[in-house]
């Protein structure tokens, strides 16, 4: 397979996100005073939830992280209550991406701790943890929940091990993984899973990056290029697409592209430039695009990908004086879509002991909810029990709209009536269940709504509003044109109630489908 090589000159091809721009926050919607990590580790140091931000921070006597409200912006008090139970250093953080209260760390001290954070943020040193797992037997550097099942947990450590768990296990100490799998021979450096979390890449240091079955360990593929040392590994959504980014023979930073059913070349490769700092690549299934932040950098590039070549289209970058040691990502539904925001880092500035919130927005001038770049995202809810996933079942995320309203992202507290039975010590951070027959109810209304509308229409003939009998006809090309012009409105105005309803009802359809998925199987 031959290498292509990306080429700069201007190519002129429609894209939506041709002009998405960086909009940093001001300094009071900052979080000033952080005492952050000064750890070498090429981690994110930051994780983020609609709810909480947590950082890694710099104590004596042990590993430390604060957790923020996410509202909770300005000045931050020295003596913030810290979760404070590691040993050792604090590696890595992670946020449960059903449970908006539970986050996992890993640490020096070769152990990873699952935390249950009270509703109302820490408000005194926590230091006993929900979940303590033991089974590695040096520093354990990454952590990664998996994206569909419910409670399992990856973990990679320096004795080149990484390790399965299940949260759904009764003992607090957890000391016998599910599954170890051992093929590396060196540090793993990063681990990305596919949509429905059936496979998992990782990348290590003996320079290889490895495909494999997430549930058995088995290696599918494996890159042997000797012209590409990766650090970072991504699997671009269902693309059947890898991207890795890392170093040249030449230690130039250079990044590619490879094909997920053959690794033995890359489809694409690129040098970018001579910096030393780790890239780090973050990529949105939902609207394709691909940012590239580089550790110590100020900049920020953003691509997006296409499955035909050249694969990869630099849209720009955004410039700024302020250097990120890492970054957090912001998880879809807690986007501000009223402002067209795609997607939020929160950058890592170590000089200034800040957190800088950064959105990228796409410039509309309409204020509505744009559909185009909101299609349906992956929800807060587990598509699979842990049980079921390691028995054997592979299911993509339960899906959500990200129209604001959409009772998908409602926590179980605000719907007692309808919450799910299943794990009731911790169903206040849970979103409930509707039930199926209220669901039928809304799915019915809607489509009653949609018939009554059209009854209407067809019954009283309008013209831009008016009756037809009151209408007169243009007497001037200026009325004539004020005629077509609320024309053209009242359609605009008409195609987009329709596409609201549209994306009602397949909502209501898939929560049909989920409930009655998650019936049979109980």
């Amino acid at each position: 397979m031959t290498v292509s090589k990306m080429t700069w000159r201007p190519q002129y091809r429609s894209s939506k996100f041709r002009h998405v721009f960086g909009k940093a926050a001001t300094k009071e919607n900052c979080y000033d005073g952080v005492p952050i990590t000064r750890s070498v580790q090429d981690n994110h140091f930051c994780a983020v939830n609609p709810r909480f931000v947590a950082v890694i921070t710099e104590c004596a006597g042990g590993g430390a992280f604060l957790v923020l409200s996410v509202h909770h912006t300005g000045k931050v008090d020295p003596h913030h209550p810290r979760v404070s139970g590691h040993r050792g250093n604090v590696l890595d953080v992670k946020w449960n991406p059903f449970n908006d209260y539970c986050i996992a760390s890993c640490s020096e001290d070769t152990t990873v701790k699952v935390w249950e954070i009270p509703p109302h943020g820490v408000l005194k040193n926590l230091t006993v943890p929900w979940k303590e797992l033991q089974g590695h037997s040096r520093r354990v550097g990454l952590v990664e929940w998996h994206p569909t099942a419910n409670n399992i947990l990856f973990s990679a450590a320096y004795d080149y091990q990484v390790m399965i768990w299940n949260l759904d296990s009764p003992e607090q100490v957890i000391k016998n993984p599910v599954r170890t799998i051992k093929h590396h021979t060196d540090v793993v450096l990063s681990m990305s899973f596919n949509t429905d979390g059936s496979l998992l890449a990782t990348s290590c240091r003996d320079r290889k990056v490895r495909l494999m079955d997430a549930r058995s360990g088995n290696v599918l593929q494996e890159t042997n290029s000797k012209t590409h040392k990766a650090s970072k590994v991504l699997i671009l959504g269902n693309m059947k697409m890898l991207f890795t980014s890392g170093t040249s023979r030449y230690n130039d930073r250079q990044i590619a592209l490879w094909d997920q059913d053959d690794l033995s070349a890359p489809l694409l490769q690129e040098n970018l430039d001579g910096s030393s700092g780790v890239l780090f690549p973050f990529y949105d299934p939902d609207t394709h695009m691909l940012y590239l932040a580089g550790k110590g950098d100020g900049n920020i590039r953003y691509y997006e990908i296409s499955s035909e070549k050249p694969y990869i289209h630099f849209l720009t970058e955004y410039r700024s004086q302020s250097p990120q040691k890492g970054m957090g990502v912001m998880p879809k539904r807690g986007l501000d879509v009223s402002s067209c925001e795609v997607f939020r880092f929160y950058k890592v500035v170590t000089i200034k002991s800040l957190i800088e919130p950064l959105s990228m927005i796409v410039p509309r001038r309409s204020e509505s909810y744009q559909e185009d770049i909101y299609p349906m995202t992956a929800s807060n809810r587990p598509a699979l029990t842990a049980g079921e996933w390691l028995a054997g079942v592979n299911k993509g995320p339960v899906l959500m709209s990200l129209k604001p309203g959409s009772e998908l992202m409602e926590p179980a507290s605000e719907m007692k009536g309808l919450a799910n039975s299943l794990d009731t010590r911790r169903s206040h951070s849970r979103p409930g269940l509707l039930q199926l027959s209220y669901i039928q109810d809304q799915l019915e209304a809607t489509k009653e709504a949609g018939d009554r509308a059209e009854d209407d229409r067809t019954r009283t003939p309008v013209s831009n509003g008016e009756d037809l009998p009151l209408c007169s006809p243009p007497m001037t090309e200026n009325e004539l044109r004020m005629k077509f012009m609320k024309q053209q409105e009242e359609i605009r105005r008409l195609k987009e109630l329709l596409n609201q309803r549209d994306v009602r009802v397949k909502q209501l359809e898939l929560e049909i489908k989920n409930i009655k998925n998650s019936q049979m199987q109980s």
